[in-house]
């Protein structure tokens, strides 16, 4: 019997999830969500169960509301970086949960960096 798309996401995201806690264990979590019409970020420490930081398509300060483009992506990438910066953090681990990465994910994932977060 074959798997579900859903299925096969999941299983993917708990892989993936789970070695990067093993390997970058103190560090804060950069957890990407994308979905059909929008794409958000949140920075989280899972230590103590708190989100630090977030950015999303759907804030009208970046000008992209319901946009889901490698454009707009960026945006968010480099809205993360400098509020991670204004919340003292300087190096995450980067999550993107069970999407792979390329494209929008990517896009996120390079501005960030390049805005000073060290991913």
């Amino acid at each position: 019997m074959a798997n579900s798309k859903r299925t096969l996401f999941l299983k993917r995201r708990l892989r993936v999830r789970n070695k990067l806690r093993r390997v970058n264990a103190g560090r804060p979590r950069l957890s990407v969500h994308r979905s059909n019409k929008n794409i958000s970020v949140q920075l989280i420490d899972d230590v103590n169960g708190v989100t630090l930081a977030s950015a999303s398509t759907l804030e009208k300060g970046l000008g992209v509301v319901g946009k889901n483009n490698v454009e707009a992506a960026t945006k968010v990438g480099e809205a993360i970086a400098e509020r991670a910066k204004k919340a003292g953090v300087s190096e995450a681990y980067f999550d993107r949960g069970g999407f792979l990465f390329h494209g929008k994910v990517k896009a996120v994932a390079d501005a960030a960096r390049e805005g000073g977060l060290k991913i």
